[in-house]
């Protein structure tokens, strides 16, 4: 390529104006709205698109200011000095740009070996520039390290569906089925706030006399108009749809008919919930008991109800199982593939469905096939004209990938598309030292975002309404993206970029820049899959307002509503799986009191680099504010508006304090739109992993709040030597399957400790008092750990001669360790083996706990180790 030319709008004085028919860059609602672009700046006017219905927000009607802003990327960047990024960056011509880019993949995997360059992508890259992404990684590049962004934002809720239900749509259902429900509980998710023209849909329900059932720590612009607001403290998510799945079956609610003909795994599950009684729940959780049965019962008791989950629910170190747990709710009261009814899942980036499907992922090949499947791979190959074998394995997820950035066996040259991981990945601050480890770091993007900032080359690219292409909107609604101008002269886009990379490094004739040719590839390589798009072409897409994906030939009319007669899992049955709480990673000290959580605001969205340039948006939000309840800011001595640090394990970060009583007295919200001093995700905890999505916990760790000065229009960041330094290199490892264990004969097993068994054990009279009172059983059922020495329970036997349900409490120095329900004329064996170390002085002792009135026996068997 040669040097571009003055950047100027192709359009300009090229012809007058054109009025084209597009999409709004930002969420996945993709909602319809006219270009009109001729001499810039662009015009637009919303269109009457199935899911915006002539509406916008305020992020849709500011998203043309940008298209001109003055700090757009206008011509490819590098150092001043080659190697130094401590140079400044400075203009060169694409020719240049690109053989920098080339020659450093190619010292990189001469050296160090093909996986050592690695690939990140992003939700808002069109269906073409996904599916040529990670082809490009694959074929181009032959190298295994690829992932994306959506890992940080969708893979919970697709791991928990494509466990259940065979397939992972975020909404398997049309956004107009929220409209005609008589009950929506939306869990973690406020789309009053992040997508508002979906809440015409929400409203239409109310106006119909629906209930809405809202589950956010915050009273939200969405829970303020519900019926009713469930307030649980942050990660607790899980417990509470396991207890109102409890509350469900003791009150007969359960669909027996349902879970016998559509699902398998119910007993399992059942077993599961008995020990999540509404009173434990409510110790958990926060939740009133008499509100767990207001939302059960409406659940319930509606003709077509709707189970909603997003990112407050599933950006947990469990994220998956907790959305188990809500799709176990609704699978247990019949609700997936029943008219108007179901699960789904709030996607939230403009292609974060789409963008998960068709290779950009680390285990994923187009048309959601696993990169493992010997079929699937054979099948891609083919279409790709290359060797199965030639296929890479699957890499490293996301965070996995940016942790080991610069090591041995790590990636050494990363390029980087349409995302801002300095500002959106989590514990941000050390993945920012980890760029920095780095021997070459390429960004596309058309603002200089904190990550590109970071680059040795950075490649300027076309935006939203100048390129074409597809995108999968949050109902599994194929749609076109359309050119609606030109980028200025010399821009490529995304697609052009890989294309001219391909041909560089000497696969050119395996890629096309054009995006309809590319999706005609995608067809192919998708006809089969799981999200299959086969019969989609860009002429269905305009003549029918966009096409449902499955859609497995020419003739298939797509598909609206999935699971109506059977799920997409080899029996065509939906899957229970049992899901157990878990305390977050981590958890409130002396140190650090509170519990942060993080989200969105109306007017920002994702890591801000084209908002926080927004003149609109700006007047909206211009500051990120910390939102606190009254009575913590009373005890911390802060007022409105002034001056907050928040600090974690990992970093300090400051905000302007908004006082509220909409937020629990023990949370602190803080929004991740902003990077630098005000940097929400330099907060966030990313050592503990989900163990299926590989899912960081974004939405809870511990934090300590101080008040810095009052109000002032300009937050200082806090000193560099009062920040923690990032955690050194130690990624964080990847579970590996094992075969069962094998067992030893008493030849082969040793005793490296001396330990001695304890038991607390005999059968014992009891009297109930209420299941609510529960008290000490015997003094033989206390023991003191011997000083010197520190114990472990091991295993809990219960049995029951009453004919009704009884609990017993192990405690640990008066407070509650575990619960162990015991059924009415039953018995119960849980295995202890992840309960914690009990130092010398400490007392364990059972107590139990009956319906009042009744009595009977208990056989009780508590086994400990004492070394």
């Amino acid at each position: 390529m040669t040097a571009a030319a003055v950047p100027d709008s192709a359009a300009r004085g090229r012809g007058g104006s054109r009025t084209t028919k597009t999409h709004c860059p930002y969420c996945s609602l993709q909602c319809g709205m006219s270009v009109t672009a001729g001499d810039r700046p662009a015009t637009l006017v919303p269109l009457d698109f199935p899911t915006n219905r002539g509406g916008l927000c305020s992020k849709g009607w500011s998203s043309v200011e940008l298209l001109d802003h003055p700090e757009r990327l206008l011509h490819p960047l590098v150092r001043a000095v080659p190697g130094d990024r401590t140079s400044p960056l400075v203009e060169t011509t694409w020719d240049d740009a690109l053989s920098r880019l080339v020659g450093a993949i190619r010292r990189t995997q001469r050296t160090h070996g093909r996986d050592a360059v690695g690939c990140f992508g992003g939700g808002s890259l069109t269906n073409e520039q996904a599916y040529q992404f990670g082809k490009f990684a694959r074929v181009a590049l032959r190298t295994s390290a690829i992932d994306y962004n959506g890992r940080f934002c969708m893979s919970s809720a697709a791991g928990a569906a494509n466990r259940a239900f065979g397939l992972d749509r975020g909404m398997p259902f049309p956004l107009a089925d929220i409209a005609e429900a008589d009950v929506v509980v939306l869990v973690g998710s406020n789309p009053a706030d992040t997508m508002p023209p979906a809440m015409q849909y929400f409203d239409a329900g109310r106006e119909r006399g629906a209930g809405h059932i809202v589950v956010d720590p915050r009273r939200t612009a969405t829970a303020r108009n519900s019926a009713l607001h469930l307030q649980p403290l942050p990660g607790t998510d899980l417990a509470l749809a396991n207890g109102l799945l409890h509350i469900a079956l003791a009150e007969g609610l359960v669909d027996e008919e349902y879970v016998a003909a559509r699902t398998t795994g119910f007993d399992e599950v059942r077993a599961g919930v008995a020990a999540y009684w509404p009173d434990r729940v409510e110790r958990l959780t926060g939740v009133p008991v008499a509100d767990q049965r207001r939302t059960v019962f409406a659940l319930a008791r509606a003709e077509r109800a709707i189970v909603l989950t997003a990112r407050g629910a599933e950006q947990h170190r469990s994220g998956t199982d907790t959305a188990q747990a809500w799709i176990n709710l609704a699978l247990a009261l019949g609700l997936p593939g029943r008219p108007g009814s179901g699960w789904g899942t709030v996607t939230g980036q403009g292609n974060g469905q789409g963008g998960r499907e068709h290779g950009q992922k680390a285990d994923q090949l187009p048309g959601y096939r696993s990169l493992r499947d010997p079929a699937a791979r054979a099948h891609v190959a083919a279409v790709w004209g290359i060797d199965p074998d030639d296929l890479p394995v699957p890499g490293k997820s996301a965070f996995e990938m940016l942790d080991a950035l610069g090591t041995d066996g790590g990636v050494r040259t990363l390029l980087v598309l349409a995302s801002n991981v300095a500002v959106s990945a989590p514990d941000a601050r050390r993945v920012v030292s980890r760029l920095a480890d780095l021997d070459f770091l390429a960004v596309s993007d058309f603002f200089l975002s904190e990550t590109a900032e970071l680059a040795d080359v950075v490649l300027p690219s076309a935006m939203w309404a100048e390129e074409a292409g597809t995108m999968t909107n949050l109902e599994g609604r194929v749609i076109r993206r359309r050119r609606a101008l030109d980028p200025p002269d010399g821009i490529l886009d995304d697609l052009q970029l890989l294309a001219e990379l391909a041909g560089r490094l000497g696969a050119g004739d395996r890629f096309s820049g054009d995006p309809e040719t590319v999706f005609e590839e995608l067809r192919r390589a998708s006809a089969g899959g799981v999200a299959d798009y086969a019969g989609i072409s860009y002429d269905r897409i305009d003549a029918e307002d966009g096409v449902f994906w499955p859609c497995p030939d020419p003739a298939h009319p797509g598909t609206p509503r999935l699971f109506t007669e059977r799920f997409a899992t080899p029996d065509g049955r939906a899957r229970f799986v049992r899901v157990e709480h878990v305390d977050a990673h981590e958890r409130p000290d002396a140190e650090y009191p509170f519990v942060l959580t993080t989200g969105r605001v109306l007017a920002q969205y994702q890591s801000g680099t084209q908002t926080r340039r927004s003149r609109s948006l700006q007047l909206i939000a211009p500051t990120p504010r910390a939102e606190l309840h009254p009575d913590l800011a009373r005890e911390l001595g802060i007022g409105q508006g002034d001056v907050v640090e928040l600090a974690t394990r990992r970093g300090r970060a400051r905000f302007a304090a908004q006082v509220t009583d909409a937020i629990r007295p023990d949370v602190v919200f803080a929004p991740f739109h902003w990077g630098g001093g005000s940097s929400a995700n330099a907060l966030t905890d990313a050592a503990a992993l989900d163990p299926v999505s590989r899912m960081p916990a974004f939405k809870v760790c511990a934090v300590a709040v101080t008040r810095v000065s009052g109000p002032t229009e300009r937050i200082d960041p806090p000193a560099a030597a009062t920040q923690p330094r990032p955690r050194a290199h130690a990624p964080v490892p990847t579970p590996e399957p094992r075969p069962p264990a094998r067992s030893r004969s008493a030849a082969q097993r040793s005793t490296r400790v001396k330990s001695t068994p304890r038991f607390l054990q005999g059968v014992y009279p009891i009297t109930g008092e209420g299941l609510a009172k529960p008290g000490p059983v015997d003094a033989a059922l206390r023991y003191t750990v011997p000083s010197g020495c520190s114990a472990q329970a091991l295993y809990f036997r219960g049995g029951n001669s009453t004919g009704e349900l009884v609990y017993v409490l192990l405690l640990r120095d008066g407070e509650a360790m575990r619960w162990f329900p015991i059924g009415a004329k039953g018995d119960v064996h849980v295995p202890l083996r992840v309960v914690e170390d009990l130092p010398g002085g400490t007392v364990v002792e059972l107590h139990a706990a009956a319906p009042e009135g009744v009595t009977g026996e208990l056989v009780l068997d508590l086994g400990l180790v004492e070394v």
